[in-house]
């Protein structure tokens, strides 16, 4: 356990200040499993990054369990036969932590073949992984649908939050719009972002969008998110009209924020989860922050047209826009609240 410790201290200690290594310096593991992080946080995002990390030093416990010394066992000591080992190591995580810390594990051994760093055999290892590693089990789609039901009471109320300047004013009914907006049209984050003034047909209450894959697709918006929307538009009036641009190109959700000034500019995909994270908090409290994210809201839109339309999943499949109906058939599930309704409706008086 001290020589983990020591491992992952060094981790830390080389993230922070490494001295640069050249090709040929005779590289150990603990310092090539730096190399490859560092290459991962350039290329990966930070959660991704993050995870690599602790997959990694998953791993290094690993190769401390079965005798090695990382510090000091130059990397080319490592084959492919120790991914079995690995793998055997991460029989007490779930299957898909296991299957995400094998995959980082094997983006390692490709950085070194690439490299040149250590002799792998490739083929052989992906032949090991999979007859070694767990399959990850089917995901079914989880979301506080409670808490989005108070989020949903609460947004629908910030019309009423006393202001003194316009520009507050327009944050709360922005908020209000983008929310309901989201759970009554399941829109992903970067659509609603995107979605310009012109592209909203108010008579017919559609929207013409370019989604995911670049495949275009019409979404339907609710009386109340579109109540929402007219309530906010009107309010921007005056500011949009000033903008000296036509007022179809506008975006439909707009920054209020000081750095935005005069202008009238879309909101990014980061103030949209900035927007769930703060009114979440504000209608649930600060441990609620990051229990619900955008797309907990097209979560909730699935499963509610799956339950109004009485389990239709063709239909659910169109609205939500999925190219596969398998992925939404992983909404149509009962919760734990049905089972113990149907089962109490049968077995007690």
């Amino acid at each position: 356990m001290v020589v983990i410790s020591i491992i992952i201290v060094s981790i830390r200690i080389l993230r922070e200040d490494r001295p640069i290594l050249a090709k040929s310096t005779s590289f150990t593991l603990l310092l090539t499993i730096q190399e490859y992080l560092d290459s991962v946080g350039l290329s990966r995002s930070e959660n991704t990054a993050r995870t690599y990390t602790n997959a990694m030093r998953s791993f290094l416990r690993s190769w401390v369990k079965h005798g090695g010394d990382p510090e000091h066992d130059p990397v080319d000591r490592l084959t492919e036969s120790f991914i079995a080992d690995f793998a055997s190591d991460l029989k007490s995580y779930s299957p898909n932590t296991e299957q995400l810390y094998i995959t980082a594990a094997a983006g390692f051994y490709e950085y070194l073949a690439a490299e040149k760093l250590a002799d792998i055999n490739l083929p052989r290892l992906r032949m090991l992984i999979k007859r070694r590693s767990r399959r990850a089990g089917q995901r079914l789609p989880q979301f506080p649908k409670e808490d989005i039901l108070k989020v949903l009471s609460y947004a629908k109320s910030l019309n009423m939050v006393p202001v003194e300047k316009k520009r507050q004013r327009l944050q709360l009914l922005r908020d209000r719009a983008f929310i309901l907006t989201l759970a009554d049209t399941g829109l992903r984050v970067h659509e609603a972002c995107n979605l310009r003034r012109g592209d909203l047909d108010w008579q017919e209450g559609k929207a013409v969008i370019i989604g995911k894959g670049n495949q275009e697709a019409v979404v339907r918006f609710s009386t109340r998110a579109l109540t929402a929307l007219r309530d906010y538009i009107n309010t921007r009036a005056e500011i949009d009209g000033a903008y000296g641009r036509s007022l179809t190109s506008l975006p439909l959700f707009a920054r209020h924020d000081l750095g935005a000034g005069d202008r009238v500019e879309p909101i990014s995909t980061t103030t949209g989860r900035n927007i769930i994270t703060q009114r979440v908090r504000e209608a649930l409290g600060d441990e609620a922050a990051g229990t619900i994210t955008p797309h907990s809201f097209r979560h909730f839109f699935v499963t509610e047209v799956l339950q109004g339309s009485g389990g239709n999943i063709k239909l659910a499949q169109k609205l939500a826009r999925h190219k596969n109906i398998q992925v939404t058939q992983r909404y149509a599930h009962l919760s734990d609240d049905e089972l113990d309704k149907g089962y109490y409706d049968i077995f007690e008086e």
